[in-house]
């Protein structure tokens, strides 16, 4: 009887200890800053050459800052649109961030928006998970 019950429960400890890596996957808390990572979070969120994943800092309920990770977009196009968006969000409140409408940089629409979508992915993360 006990043999019948190791196996569910070793499978029961797997599919818990793999939901807890995701998690800490998509955020971590660092000196006081949640760190949100869309990489996993928004992995189908696509730019105009793919995903285009980034990490959200937060402090106090504020965005402190985004940081913008590798992706395929056209590299040209990825540097004009950073210079344009990288700090709208600054100390933003994470609640005025969900609802906010942010612009996106002309030439680099498709971008814009799938940064501006993981953006509000993460608030969102952040403020269910927090």
């Amino acid at each position: 009887m006990k043999k019948l019950l190791i196996l569910p429960l070793c499978l029961l400890m797997a599919v818990v200890l793999m939901s807890a890596d995701k998690k800490e996957d998509v955020m971590k808390k660092e000196n006081g800053t949640y760190v949100v990572n869309t990489t996993t979070l928004g992995k189908d969120v696509v730019g105009y050459e793919g995903p285009t994943p980034l990490k959200v800092y937060i402090k106090s309920d504020k965005i402190q800052k985004i940081e913008f990770l590798e992706n395929q977009e056209t590299p040209r196009y990825w540097k004009k649109m950073v210079n344009f968006i990288e700090h709208k969000w600054d100390g933003m409140k994470v609640q005025d961030a969900k609802t906010t409408q942010v612009d996106g940089c002309t030439g680099a629409t498709y971008s814009s928006d799938a940064v501006k979508a993981n953006v509000k992915l993460a608030v969102e993360y952040y403020l269910k998970n927090k």
